[in-house]
């Protein structure tokens, strides 16, 4: 056995073993740690066994080429998002969150995949210190999780496995052999997206745990299926770079479209599109019409008869006011569906309500509400 292939075993146990170590009893890491820490085994790989430099041929088409498909994911999943809900993120664009959060996670990311790089290019010619290197890198990504979780059998931890464990096997063996075959910045910008549009972007699509689960878990496969095509078969294409820049073209305004849209029905403008899922105002609005909501209103202007969009038991309901009573600085309003007879059992004070009701766009909700009641 080569000595370079003793000192990444060595290395690869060490790190297994400390990684696991810190997850069943020290649990005492946190980014900073780990940062700390690649940076040694990156000083001490140059010393025992030098750098390689990144000069593989085809790595701005698979850039390109993974920064297409994300833009197909991102496309899809936002627009999902129109059916299964949207979450608020936190306001990461503060100082402190930058620091503790942001630019930490970015430094661990460029650590990380650059030691990758040197670890799988001095394994090249073993695939069984590859997969081992594989296996470290899965490691070092969730001995903080784990740590967390304190490894109960319990639903958290069972969360945890779905949510963090089990996507992180097939994203290690996506930037793995992408590294092998195309060295580590396609895998740079792959990660630097998917670990930092939650930090990013205020609102992400809300889906289920298991679903998460399972949209995370498929992407570096199907990223993968695509690169393996791409290795195989299209870069005998000499004009490669020019189709691929042509079909990133397209996308451009349609990403246009998908931002405005999902963040106009989300309420981040100064008006609010809800679509209208039961009859219970007909026949001024119909099931399935969109009504168009000012965010902008002033509580102590409102009228009785007005339609307002308000918060009540997790759901957006529109209705008219059938009464207000101002008494000293409070308000307290009642509502009530054009439809029904009875005026609606609950109090509406102004920290419920959305906006007012200005206008409607008929029928072209129905998409959005037949899906959310399969849902």
């Amino acid at each position: 056995m080569k000595k370079s292939y003793i000192k990444l075993l060595i290395l690869s146990f060490f790190t297994i073993f400390l990684c696991t170590f810190n997850a069943f009893f020290l649990k005492q890491f946190n980014t900073i740690s780990l940062i700390i820490y690649l940076l040694l085994l990156l000083i001490i790989t140059k010393i025992t066994l030098g750098f390689e430099k990144d000069h593989h041929r085809y790595s701005k088409d698979i850039s390109l080429e993974i920064i297409i498909t994300l833009i197909i994911f991102f496309l899809t999943f936002y627009l999902c998002g129109l059916v299964i809900g949207f979450a608020k993120t936190n306001n990461y664009f503060t100082i402190k969150a930058l620091t503790s959060i942001v630019i930490p996670l970015i430094i661990y990311i460029i650590l990380k995949e650059y030691l990758r790089y040197t670890l799988i290019t001095k394994s090249s010619e073993s695939l069984i210190l590859m997969i081992l290197m594989t296996i470290t890198f899965i490691f070092i990504d969730n001995t903080i999780a784990f740590a967390k979780s304190g490894l109960s059998f319990s639903k958290s931890t069972f969360l945890l496995i779905a949510l963090t464990f089990i996507p992180s096997i097939t994203e290690n063996i996506l930037c793995s052999w992408t590294t092998y075959h195309f060295g580590f910045k396609p895998c740079l910008i792959y990660l630097l997206i998917i670990k930092l549009y939650p930090y990013l972007l205020p609102i992400i699509p809300n889906p289920n745990e298991y679903i998460y689960s399972i949209i995370f878990f498929l992407l570096p496969v199907i990223i993968l299926l695509r690169l393996k095509k791409w290795f195989t078969t299209d870069r005998v294409n000499e004009n490669i770079e020019r189709v691929r820049r042509k079909q990133f073209l397209p996308y451009i305004p349609l990403a246009i479209v998908v931002i405005t849209l999902v963040y106009f029905v989300s309420g981040y403008f100064k008006y609010y599109a809800v679509a209208i899922a039961t009859g219970s105002m007909v026949p001024n609005i119909n099931k399935g019409d969109v009504v168009i909501v000012n965010q902008q209103f002033k509580a102590d202007e409102l009228e009785k008869g007005e339609i307002i969009a308000y918060k009540y038991g997790g759901k957006v309901i529109v209705h008219r006011i059938n009464d207000l009573i101002k008494k000293d600085k409070t308000i307290i309003i009642y509502t009530k569906g054009d439809a029904n007879n009875d005026v609606d059992g609950w109090k509406v004070t102004p920290d419920m309500i959305i906006g007012t009701v200005k206008n409607k766009i008929p029928a072209i909700g129905y998409p959005t509400i037949w899906l959310n009641e399969r849902w």
